[in-house]
């Protein structure tokens, strides 16, 4: 079985996605966690790693154009963007996601609108309206739900301005209802997650999943790509427990605190957010667990995750890169000069185990 648990996230296999080389380029409770005062800190060499990466194209791939969705050619430099983050940024992965934003725009003199729908969709959903109404030209938007947004979808489409997702996916057309959506494959993070499990318990016994917010792909596709992994490669290791975390530490603690009362035994915990699986630490720090009692593979790459593999406490982190602002804009640059872009765009994820964290905690968020 190939494993990716021991490789570099510099190595990590690319997933293939569709993609045009115009934008081929480098390029998820508590509160911005207390122990997080470090978190975003790296040295310049880490930064410029740290970057998103877009794997290698597909042939074929479908591809939107700003005459096929019905926009308007215009300059980047000087037009007005509106972000609209889904999540309060109380994690390190919507901190990152926001602040990569706001950096990309101010290196490219965009003027950039931003509001925050503090997990409430009516709220993001007036929110994107809100920015519309503010002259944004353009839309890059975290959502957080999948379905629902058929009046933004055309309020936007009424002005012509062009939309690109990120993070998660809207249930929509692409090159109609929006232009890019740009993301990690989340079907494969949760496959390569099972593999850490697997590879970690010997692929027997039986684990737990803290599975994350309802309601939209990243959830369904991490679980689907973890169970999808172990039935194929490890009959033996059983999926005995699942409960939504909310991608929130606190949640994730309290449902870890249920899952030890009523599966002593549980052999491991596959979070499918770092956040839920530093609760789950907490949880097992609680009961008296010690480092290595119940192996947690989690997904995302924050710097406390990987800190929690060099204490021993988590085995494994699928990297789930954050940094969305030189890849979105370069994007809509492209698309707004009338050149193709990939409706798809998937990125490359890297990994964490006890191999790698401490020599790349600098990569992390």
């Amino acid at each position: 079985m190939q494993r990716t648990t021991h490789r570099s996230p510099l190595l990590a296999r690319p997933v293939i996605v569709a993609m045009a080389a115009a934008v081929a380029l480098t390029a998820t409770s508590c509160a911005k966690s207390e122990d997080d005062a470090s978190a975003g800190k790296k040295s310049p060499s880490a930064a410029a790693d740290a970057d998103q990466k877009v794997a290698s194209p597909k042939p074929g791939g479908k591809t939107c154009t700003i005459d096929a969705y019905g926009g308007e050619k215009l300059d980047l430099e000087g037009a007005t963007v509106g972000f609209s983050q889904s999540e309060k940024e109380a994690n390190p992965f919507r901190i990152a996601e926001t602040q990569s934003i706001k950096d990309e725009a101010a290196k490219r003199g965009v003027k950039l609108l931003t509001a925050n729908a503090q997990s409430q969709f009516s709220k993001q959903i007036s929110d994107v309206q809100d920015l519309l109404a503010k002259g944004a030209d353009l839309l890059v938007i975290a959502p957080l739900n999948s379905d629902g947004w058929d009046p933004v979808l055309q309020a936007a489409a009424a002005k012509k301005v062009p939309i690109v997702t990120i993070d998660r996916k809207i249930n929509a057309t692409a090159c109609k209802d929006y232009v890019s959506f740009i993301a990690s494959d989340f079907v494969e993070q949760g496959r390569r997650a099972a593999d850490q499990m697997i590879e970690a318990t010997g692929g027997k016994g039986e684990v737990a999943i803290l599975l994350g917010a309802a309601g939209n792909n990243v959830t369904t596709e991490r679980t689907k790509g973890f169970k999808d992994r172990v039935a194929e490669k490890a009959p033996d290791l059983k999926v005995v427990f699942e409960q939504t975390g909310d991608f929130a530490r606190e949640k994730g603690q309290q449902v870890t605190e249920q899952l030890i009362q009523s599966k002593p035994g549980i052999k491991g915990i596959y979070a499918e957010n770092d956040e839920m699986g530093l609760g789950a630490v907490a949880a097992l720090k609680g009961a008296g667990k010690k480092a290595g009692d119940v192996e947690i593979v989690t997904v995302d790459g924050t710097r406390n995750a990987v800190q929690g593999i060099v204490d021993g406490w988590i085995t494994g982190v699928v990297e789930s890169n954050p940094r969305f602002g030189p890849l979105a804009f370069e994007t809509l640059d492209t698309f707004t000069q009338g050149k193709e872009v990939a409706q798809d765009i998937i990125i490359e994820d890297g990994a964490y185990d006890p191999s790698n964290a401490e020599k790349d905690l600098g990569r992390a968020y």
